[in-house]
């Protein structure tokens, strides 16, 4: 039983600073939720003179060696929000090996190394929370574990990477090119000024991951996701996505089938209808869908200090309250089910869109139609459009009925191969989120 949790804090930067600070002006509220008073007595951090200056005085051990946090005694709980794999998964396992709880909201280790993680966790007995890896200040993970666990999950799909969709909703917009919206994130300060991981996918394939995990069952496995990212996408799409009914997401989904759990990360043509095709600029958005309770959707903050930080202390009040009443902690995943395995990416079904550039000539749309005959695919709607004065070819877009991946990339090949067809395919997936 204890009624102070001690807290020692890995970085201090945008998300380690709010935490402190959110911790400190909301401190009674929180003591009156969880039954003890939480305390930062020491934090690590790598500029340690800016940290001072945001401390202001208060009495907290300042260092900058990450052993510091491993070594204290008086710590229960270590935060990590230092970022990156490494060192934040040594103080992790090594916070582990001595008996601290742990905190983190670092998607990129949990993706690639969370099983490890979250065994050694379990054989020590203490845990790991990770509510603010996915979404910010979303608060999916408990959703998952707590408020839908009765259900047996279906799918989950979820626009979770701000950045990427901030870059989307203003080329729908503004219909300026990938790269010009690119760079009016840069300057907001939205994207990175390398900003691979959010428009490639990478980091919203970190969380499905970690999502896929909780919903299914399944050991964390980054390496069977599909991944694909904006950066290829064409104003022109958005456009024509429009007239169409939808708009363009990148979506993070996991589906359960009966053959294994999809896993990928794409674009993909929401309709409009939808609540989350409404979802625009930095925010967020988490689709669930249950056997008992249909589908919930969670929207909200994805990123920036105070949201990230509002999930980081969501944890620390579970940890608190359960050192508070001497509980043990819950197995994090429990037990994996042996009986699920991923599906690989061509036996995925889904319907589709296509941009397919042409010469304007007689029997081009029989030949591409004769293509999707041969193999088996169905096609919703087929529109040409008008070719631009003088130019000497022509589009045509076509949407599909559901099909394989497989049967849909074997179609794509022998267009491209037709001597009729002028460019590569552009190829974009559908997903309805009914």
């Amino acid at each position: 039983m204890k009624d102070i949790v001690n807290i020692g804090l890995a970085g201090f930067g945008t998300v380690g600073g709010a935490t402190y600070e959110v911790l400190k002006r909301n401190a009674r509220d929180l003591t009156r939720r969880t039954g003890v008073a939480m305390r930062v007595t020491r934090v690590v951090c790598r500029n340690q003179q800016k940290a001072r200056a945001r401390l202001n005085g208060d009495d907290v051990q300042l260092s900058s060696d990450w052993h510091d946090l491993v070594d204290d005694p008086s710590l229960d709980v270590v935060v990590e929000v230092m970022g990156g794999i490494e060192p934040a998964k040594s103080l992790v396992m090594a916070a582990i090996k001595a008996g601290k709880h742990v905190v983190t909201a670092n998607k990129a280790m949990l993706a690639t190394y969370g099983n490890e993680i979250f065994s050694a966790a379990d054989a020590k007995g203490v845990t790991v929370a990770f509510e603010a890896s996915v979404a910010g200040g979303i608060p999916i993970i408990k959703a998952l574990r707590e408020g839908l666990s009765a259900n047996r999950i279906e799918w989950i799909a979820g626009i979770i990477n701000g950045t990427s969709n901030f870059i989307l909703s203003t080329m729908r917009d503004t219909g300026a090119s990938f790269d010009a919206c690119l760079a009016k994130a840069q300057e907001l300060g939205y994207a990175e000024a390398d900003p691979t991981f959010d428009i490639e996918g990478q980091d919203a394939a970190h969380k499905i991951t970690i999502l896929s995990a909780l919903a299914f069952g399944t050991p964390v496995n980054y390496g069977a996701a599909m991944i694909e990212g904006i950066s290829k996408l064409e104003a022109v799409d958005i456009r024509y996505a429009e007239e169409l009914g939808y708009r363009i997401k990148l979506l993070g989904i996991t589906k359960r089938t009966s053959e294994g759990v999809e896993l990928r990360v794409h674009p993909a043509l929401v309709p409009m209808r939808r609540l989350m095709a409404s979802v625009e600029g930095v925010m967020n958005a988490v689709v669930v869908k249950g056997d008992a309770v249909g589908t919930v959707m969670l929207h909200g903050r994805g990123a920036g200090g105070e949201p990230t930080a509002s999930a980081v202390i969501a944890d620390l009040c579970d940890v608190s309250r359960m050192l508070a009443n001497g509980n043990s902690p819950v197995p994090i995943f429990g037990e994996h089910d042996q009986e699920v395995g991923w599906l690989p990416i061509e036996k995925t079904v889904s319907s589709y869109y296509l941009r397919i550039g042409v010469k304007d000539e007689p029997g081009v749309l029989a030949d591409v139609s004769r293509v999707f005959a041969d193999n088996a695919i169905s096609v919703e709607s087929m529109m040409q459009k008008e070719a631009p004065v003088g130019a000497s070819g022509t589009e045509i877009v076509i949407m599909t009925h559901s099909t394989t991946e497989g049967a849909i990339r074997r179609a794509v090949r022998t267009i491209e191969a037709l001597e009729s067809v002028t460019s590569r395919v552009v190829l974009l997936r559908k997903e309805e989120l009914n």
